[in-house]
């Protein structure tokens, strides 16, 4: 297959490396620091396992993905129609379109600006952009796919690849419970710019950490989710699995770059306004996440 990446960050340029590795043509867009360290050295990828650099192509220029058969779209949630509509010129009509975004409403919207195949995933990997060009891979590496045209065949790639893939009926359950274990752990994380091992650590962190959750479960239950497994298991699971992972949302503010924060926690604080359900602690870290954000502009 030949794969594209739009928005070649730690996310996409994982799963890149591992579809590259396993023989698949893989071209990134992304921005131009990585971009030119892509072309002259190519994609490192380090991980506990291997530590190895993939050739690739890499541009700033969508236009790179044309003849693509699959992309992962992992572009910010705040990007994704500017994005998309940037893509669209260039992919041919039965394109697969994979969205590895955080949040619960990328692929919708998504849908609204382009017509190719559309499939939400939901992704579970630790992962950073340790320098121009270089991915490193902390733990985990899992997706939970959407049943669309060619999503079978995008998840056998993936799967003889290495990733662990699953299509799945209820990817809207497991979307809302990713985007509860990122309530849970992202603000605090970016907050107090701790990985997640030392984060729960803290004094009365797990407390603050459910009562995160418990909101989440009672906006979930008003939008009539049916949550795709036990959320206080697969959030005392994310400390065993990734303990050195800081949350994207520390990353981004550690750069000093907008965050996702508004899909996360302010998305929950939104939902919960609109079914008349108090969010006083999603409230109190999204406020928080975005005097932050606007200290460092």
């Amino acid at each position: 297959m030949k794969v594209a990446v739009m928005g070649a960050g730690a996310v996409g340029c994982y799963f890149a490396g591992m579809l590259a590795r396993a023989g698949h043509e893989v071209v990134l867009v992304g921005r131009p620091q990585h971009v030119e360290a892509f072309n002259t050295k190519g994609l490192r990828l380090e991980t506990k396992t291997f530590d190895e650099t993939i050739a690739v192509k890499a541009s700033t220029d969508p236009a790179i993905a044309a003849g693509a058969d699959l992309v992962l779209f992992c572009v910010k949630s705040p990007d994704t129609e500017t994005a998309g509509a940037q893509l669209r010129p260039h992919l041919a009509p039965d394109t697969l379109v994979l969205t590895l975004q955080n949040g619960t409403d990328n692929a919708e919207r998504l849908r609204t600006v382009i017509p190719q195949p559309v499939s939400a995933a939901v992704v579970y990997v630790a992962t950073e952009m340790a320098g121009p060009g270089h991915v490193r891979h902390h733990g985990r590496g899992e997706l939970v796919i959407e049943p669309a045209a060619r999503s079978q065949q995008a998840a056998d790639a993936l799967i003889a690849a290495g990733v662990p893939t699953e299509i799945s009926d209820n990817v809207r359950g497991a979307l809302w419970l990713k985007l509860i274990i990122n309530c849970a752990y992202n603000a605090l994380s970016a907050i107090t710019q701790l990985p997640y091992g030392k984060l729960v650590e803290g004094v009365g962190v797990l407390e603050v950490m459910g009562h995160l959750v418990t909101e989440c479960k009672a906006v979930a239950a008003a939008e009539g989710v049916t949550l795709a497994g036990d959320v206080d298991v697969a959030v005392r699971k994310i400390i065993e699995t990734m303990p050195t992972q800081f949350s994207s949302t520390a990353q981004d503010v550690a750069r000093g770059k907008p965050s996702e924060i508004d899909h996360l926690n302010g998305y929950i604080v939104r939902r919960g306004q609109a079914h008349g359900i108090a969010t006083p602690v999603n409230l109190t870290v999204h406020a928080l996440v975005k005097l932050i954000e606007s200290k460092a502009r």
